[in-house]
């Protein structure tokens, strides 16, 4: 009679073999094809101050590995929302408790700060006519997202092998 051995081996690495790959393999994927699309939105974007605050997480959760590119708290991501939506038409004006009951000459003169658009003092309040958007963070998925796919499956290509996964352990960059 034919007998075997090593069974219980090989069931215990096709048990683990879905962890590990999602561990040291599809998380690396992911962020492989989050780059590509990082690196757009911060080509597409129109200022440092966003370039500098887009960042990349992963987010390992039961049976899923999400990407999420956002922009960092801070002026950045404030620059972010009028450039990805662009504003509405309004008025500015300094606050009352702020201005201490000074006009705007008198203001300008005691702070940092200051209401004079051209090198003029302008009024207590002035209009601004809003501005228009120049959305990139979904563009940039938009136009980068097969490329993006084909470097996350590339990934994948070059780590899954038949001789056994060959990904580090310790995944590589930002991560929540």
């Amino acid at each position: 009679m034919p007998t075997s051995r090593g069974g219980s081996e090989v069931r215990r690495f096709i048990s683990q073999l879905p962890s590990k790959l999602e561990k040291q393999v599809l998380r690396g994927a992911a962020r492989a094809g989050g780059k590509i699309i990082e690196a757009e939105a911060k080509e597409r974007s129109i200022s440092s101050d966003v370039d500098e605050a887009i960042v990349m997480r992963t987010k390992l959760e039961a049976g899923r590995i999400t990407v999420k590119i956002t922009v960092r708290k801070g002026w950045g991501r404030a620059i972010a929302n009028w450039l990805e939506y662009g504003t509405d038409a309004h008025f500015i004006t300094i606050a009352k408790d702020e201005s201490g009951g000074k006009s705007v000459a008198r203001f300008n003169a005691t702070t940092k700060r200051s209401m004079v658009i051209g090198g003029k003092f302008v009024g207590e309040t002035i209009f601004h006519p809003g501005a228009k958007p120049h959305p990139f963070l979904r563009p940039s998925l938009d136009i980068k997202g097969a490329e993006a796919i084909a470097a996350a499956q590339s990934y994948i290509n070059a780590h899954v092998t038949r001789s056994g996964i060959v990904a580090s352990a310790e995944p590589e960059g930002d991560d929540e």
